[in-house]
């Protein structure tokens, strides 16, 4: 019958036609000699010169010369060559420690099989035996593949979750895009660009990651730079203006580029290879994401899906944006139709300010307001709706209405316009909360009285530098959650020259700290800027504790009442 075990990959080296006996076995032999003689592993035997003392048949048919030939020779001239030096080592590693010495050593030939090399100490020199494990080598290697490829997969799918989770989120698209290069590098590439048309249809680099330390600031410099001088003829100038995607070398990118700092710095930076990929809306192009990869650094099939489903879903985020973008304009025209100019005020100076959200969805329902009481008493007002859209908006433009309306009718003080403020949102407005703080600048502008309904507390700037916050525990329960609440005043002395600032929950609420650590900044911003101007105090206080792109709206007022007696003199 048949074995159907047996190896499918024969040795490579060519056999003789027809195999002589074996040489070397004694002449009496006997069963152990005639069995080593003549098993399918290829054995040879060596003398202490590394001389062939003998040989069994699998040997001579695998080195391809009938085994009486190969007694005597050198056991570099028996074997192909590149092989000597192994097998010579592997032997002479044998008879020092005197255990077995194991190896997989390439086959000669075409074919790229795998020999396993046993050496071990024999009764003369050394021996060793020669087995073809192709077939073995080869599953190995397949399975490993095939682990490395379902891990990549995996990779892969865990990197896309990521970034669909991060894209999709409607309230945070504009920040995600900003994110984006550090999510795939280094899973789909050495460093990332990522680019977006804003909504006046101008490309800008939003975000740029390297997974070189050492590269980042040259791969920022070179964000901040490259679009301003990079040719029609570029992948990415094409990109934004066709949508096309392109794998070119940065040899050839650079042969497009005009000399200057962008070709520099694309230079120094050193990729083989960038992978422009259009992210689109509708068909159009609204921005790109470049991937540079390293020498040495290749895209499989795999990868490009992966990075093609990303531009997709980044294309997505940016269209979001766009549309987050228009509402916004809308929103924060409807806001600040509603935030109408400080009426003027005999010895007093109101200045306010209004910041809107970077992010469109955050603009919403801040809201200030300076009147006089009846009894000619300037008030100052600082309000915030709860929510981010335009019926937040909305809302704060009716409660800002009726608590002008309140206070002018009933004439009492902050607590009871507070109080019936409350009471009519009960009724009138039963779905809506809201913060508020209401002041009221007393005596000639000597004293301050205010009650405060769950919002960030006054603060009060002499011209000395001395800043006051007044907070009084932890504030009244906020509006429109139950009119029966009570609540209180407070007053305070006002020095002359003494500035009272209201503000919302944005200027000193931050996401990666909380509201003291923003107190702090606060107080210490004013004492620097005390005496200044209102407006500038403002301008440049605005611009001290606001990042780059403000999470939250922020509105902002700053009265200034100097006492009768002074302002006469």
């Amino acid at each position: 019958m048949e074995d159907r075990r047996a190896d499918p990959q024969p040795p490579q080296w060519p056999a003789p036609a027809a195999a002589a006996p074996p040489a070397g076995a004694p002449a009496d032999g006997g069963l152990a000699a005639e069995v080593l003689m003549t098993m399918p592993t290829a054995l040879v035997c060596l003398d202490v010169a590394e001389r062939v003392a003998s040989a069994n048949g699998a040997a001579a048919r695998l080195l391809g010369r009938p085994a009486s030939g190969l007694v005597g020779l050198p056991v570099d001239d028996v074997l192909p060559a590149g092989m000597g030096v192994t097998v010579r080592a592997a032997c002479r590693e044998a008879l020092r420690t005197g255990g077995q010495v194991t190896a997989e050593i390439p086959s000669p030939g075409v074919g790229g099989g795998w020999l396993e090399l046993q050496a071990w100490r024999g009764p003369v020199g050394a021996a060793f035996t020669l087995v073809d494990v192709t077939a073995r080598r080869r599953a190995q290697e397949a399975a490993e593949r095939a682990r490395r490829d379902a891990d990549r997969a995996g990779d892969l799918m865990a990197l896309l979750a990521t970034v669909t989770d991060e894209l999709s989120g409607a309230l945070d698209g504009e920040t995600a895009l900003r994110r984006l290069a550090r999510l795939v590098v280094p899973g789909l590439a050495d460093a990332c660009i990522v680019t977006v048309i804003d909504r006046d249809g101008r490309p800008r680099d939003v975000s740029s990651w390297h997974t070189d330390p050492a590269r980042r600031e040259l791969l920022a410099r070179y964000a901040q730079v490259r679009l301003d001088t990079l040719p029609a003829a570029s992948p990415v100038a094409r990109a934004l203006r066709d949508g096309t995607a392109a794998r070119e070398s940065a040899e050839a990118v650079l042969g497009l580029m005009a000399p200057g700092p962008a070709r520099d710095l694309l230079s120094a930076l050193g990729p083989e290879s960038a992978v422009v990929l259009p992210l689109t809306a509708e068909h159009r192009p609204v921005g790109v994401l470049t991937l540079y990869l390293d020498p040495g650094r290749t895209h499989s099939a795999e990868d490009l899906a992966a990075a093609r489903q990303i531009a997709v879903q980044a294309g997505r985020a940016v269209d979001r944006v766009h549309r987050q973008s228009q509402v916004a304009r809308l929103v924060e025209g409807l806001q600040r139709s509603l935030l109408t100019d400080p009426p003027a005020i005999d010895r007093a100076r109101v200045v306010v300010r209004y910041v809107p959200a970077a992010e469109a969805v955050r603009v919403g329902g801040d809201w200030y307001d300076a009147f006089l009481h009846p009894d000619g008493d300037p008030v100052v007002v600082i309000g915030d709706v709860a929510g981010h859209d335009s019926e937040a908006a909305a809302e704060m433009g009716q409660l800002r209405g009726l608590l002008r309306g309140i206070a002018h009718h009933g004439g009492g003080g902050p607590a009871d316009v507070l109080r019936g403020l409350d009471a009519a949102m009960a009724h009138m407005h039963p779905d809506t909360m809201a913060t508020a703080t209401i002041a009221r600048l007393e005596r000639g502008g000597t004293v301050l009285r205010w009650a405060n309904a769950g919002h960030p507390p006054p603060v009060v700037v002499t011209a000395d530098g001395t800043v006051t916050v007044l907070a009084r525990g932890l504030g009244d329960l906020l509006l429109g959650v139950d009119p029966a609440t009570e609540r209180r005043e407070f007053t305070a002395p006002l020095p002359p020259g003494a500035t009272v600032l209201l503000y919302t929950d944005g200027l000193v609420e931050r996401r990666d700290s909380g509201v003291d650590e923003g107190l702090e900044r606060l107080q210490r911003h004013l004492a620097e800027l005390a005496g200044s101007p209102l407006d500038r105090l403002c301008d440049e206080l605005l611009a001290r504790m606001l990042p780059g792109t403000p999470e939250d709206d922020v509105a902002l007022l700053a009265v200034c009442l100097q006492p009768a007696d002074e302002d006469a003199g």
